[in-house]
């Protein structure tokens, strides 16, 4: 029977357990918070890119609720903690530095200058919302992302996109191809 799931090659006809355990041996050190006011479906598109770049954890602030339909099933193969409360949440991010990425914020810096110790870990807000000021206020940094356009934000699924992207970039994640 052919394995249908949206997985690389490696990874088909192998059962989740096995599929986490492999990735667990190469996860980066970048967690994920999201802060879920409003039951956003973009959490999924968050999760979704989570996976994509294999990062080791993925919080999920206030509500539980979220729609799964954009994580593609890919939450099956992360690790995802609910936090019913941000005080709940800040218990567990002793040593890491927290980044806020938040377009509202009057202090935020360019993402483009963003420097990301190893343990980092990005907060993301909801898409109406925001981040809240008291998650704000945990932040160690905020960071905007610049546009070129004439839109005042792109959606927080794209924005969790750019920001894991250049967390990534900062901490040289990517081999560069073998030419053979």
């Amino acid at each position: 029977m052919e394995d249908t799931r949206n997985l690389i090659d490696k990874y088909k006809g192998l059962e989740n357990e096995a599929i986490i355990a492999d990735l667990d041996k190469s996860r980066l050190p970048l967690e994920i918070a999201i802060e879920n006011l409003t039951h956003d479906f973009n959490i999924g598109t968050i999760i979704r890119n989570a996976n994509a770049w294999n990062v080791q954890k993925v919080h999920i602030i206030g509500r539980k609720k979220y729609n799964r339909r954009g994580a593609m099933v890919t939450d099956k193969y992360l690790h995802i903690y609910h936090h019913p409360h941000i005080s709940d949440f800040l218990t567990t991010q002793t040593g890491r530095t927290l980044i806020a990425i938040e377009n509202n914020t009057p202090d935020a810096k360019p993402l483009s200058t963003a420097t990301f110790p190893p343990k980092t870990t990005l907060l993301f807000g909801s898409e109406s919302d925001g981040i809240s000021q008291q998650l704000l206020s945990a932040a160690h940094a905020t960071y905007f992302i610049e546009q070129l356009g004439s839109t005042r934000s792109i959606n927080v699924g794209c924005a969790s996109a750019v920001a894991i992207y250049a967390y990534c970039q900062a901490a040289r994640a990517f081999k560069k191809p073998s030419h053979s």
